[in-house]
């Protein structure tokens, strides 16, 4: 079979006009990458010895893009596919840590070459010859091994973006990062400061969600702590309670290990007991306990969220997640969980968050003591639960209710009074006290509320 299928047409078209006019041309980064790796192949990036000048007059009949001109870099539309071309270039100093301060154009694939991140991306590839590597990355791919190309240390401080990029592909790929390199984003992390916000959280999210998050959130910590120091109080923070044998970051990260990928998931464990240490308190029998600290970590991690330029919608649902994950399930220590509260947090946090938040509630008990995990028939029961719920239509939100705000205005019930009664009503209903039937209401409210 083969394979060079697996990239779009458009780019072998790119590269074959290239060629014609007679320029050089490959197929380099990522997607030369995830092509030998047999992943699904993303964007694509061609570079060529072609100045932008000429693959603008080269492909004249196509619409190009000019996103990058100064740097080297043109987008052409081919069939509707975007394929980004830069010219093979040298680049000066890099005064903002992200940014060289100028470029030069060349005529050789090494110096192009040299000046990228990582031996993995910086393999050149043609349909026709196939391979042109220069740096050894098949050898580092082979290893699951990423390496920076040249000094580590200068890679760095050219693009600092660099540091989080090299931990986010250990995560995802589960590769190793080489002795060199690892020594450098140590010593480098701090010039994360200078990288924007939004950067950092679009590779955060990657990494967190990665596979091999555990290993290097745990090895990094201190990196991570550069754009969010939160994590400093909880690392190495020992929890001297019965239900713990790990300390809070350690834990934090076996919950996150035990996850689904999805980034609210991993995102509402990762910031789900980072309270933990500011509440922290010894009772008279010398154990630890750490009350309020679900609210105290939803609200530490609304601050870091907003910082990080999160959307609303995400910030939302972590925050919520984060608030509600220790809420309980069940009565006591029943082996069931108990159906009235569960639809009492339905009714605080909706359908739609339901399923996330018991997930976690499973992921966190994971990650305690394993003779405090509550098993996972209990859990099993759990979602069953929840969706007799949603499937037999029970009453857990106001607008579930059979009598809603025009009934009790026809009553005599004016402004606030309505959203008060609702509340009580629903209250009552979610608990059984009540049936939500309408004459059954009717009754109650005309005999114990006054209007």
């Amino acid at each position: 079979m083969n394979r060079t299928n697996n990239f779009k047409p458009a780019s072998k078209v790119a590269i074959e006009m290239l060629k014609a006019n007679g320029f050089e041309a490959f197929l380099i980064g990522g997607s030369v990458r995830d092509y030998i790796m047999e992943l699904p192949i993303g964007d694509i990036d061609i570079t060529t010895n072609a100045t932008p000048t000429q693959v603008k007059e080269v492909f004249e009949c196509f619409r190009v893009i000019e996103t990058g001109i100064k740097h080297g870099t043109v987008t052409v539309l081919i069939d509707n596919e975007p394929i980004e071309i830069t010219t093979y270039r040298s680049e000066s100093t890099y005064s903002d840590n992200r940014h060289p301060d100028s470029v030069e154009f060349s005529k050789n694939l090494s110096d192009d070459v040299i000046r990228r991140d990582f031996t993995m991306n910086a393999i050149a590839f043609d349909f026709k010859d196939g391979f042109c590597d220069l740096v050894d990355g098949l050898k580092d791919i082979e290893n699951k091994t990423i390496r920076c190309i040249g000094d580590a240390e200068t890679r760095f401080r050219e693009d600092a973006l660099r540091i989080l990029r090299a931990l986010r592909f250990s995560s995802v790929l589960d590769f190793e990062i080489e002795e060199n390199t690892k020594i450098a984003i140590h010593k480098c992390k701090d010039l994360l400061s200078n990288i924007s916000a939004e950067r950092i959280q679009v590779e955060f999210v990657k990494l967190v969600c990665g596979k091999n998050a555990y290993n290097v959130l745990q090895e990094f910590s201190d990196v991570i702590a550069v754009f969010i120091p939160e994590i400093k109080k909880c690392v190495a923070f020992k929890q001297e309670n019965r239900h713990h044998c790990y300390d809070v970051y350690t834990h934090i990260l076996k919950a996150v290990e035990k996850s689904k990928p999805e980034p609210i998931i991993r995102l509402s464990l990762f910031f789900h007991d980072i309270a933990k240490p500011i509440v922290a308190h010894f009772d008279e029998k010398g154990e630890q306990h750490y009350y309020g600290h679900p609210k105290k970590s939803a609200e530490i991690t609304e601050k870091i969220l907003t910082r990080l330029r999160f959307d609303n919608d995400t910030k939302k649902k972590v925050v919520t997640l984060v608030a509600f994950h220790d809420s309980p399930i069940m009565v006591n220590d029943n082996i069931l969980p108990d159906r009235k509260r569960l639809k009492k947090i339905m009714s605080q946090i909706g359908k739609e968050l339901i399923f996330d938040l018991i997930h976690i509630k499973y992921c966190d008990n994971s990650a305690q003591k394993p003779e405090y995990y509550r098993g996972d028939e209990f859990y099993e029961k759990t979602y069953d639960t929840i969706n007799e719920i949603l499937n037999e239509q029970e009453c857990f939100s106001v607008k579930d209710l059979k009598i809603n705000g025009n009934d009790l205005i026809k009553m005599g019930f004016k402004g606030k009074q309505i959203g008060e009664i609702l509340d009580t009503i629903l209250e009552l209903v979610i608990c059984e006290k009540l049936n939500n039937e309408i004459n059954e209401i009717t009754d109650y409210v005309q005999s114990q509320l006054n209007p």
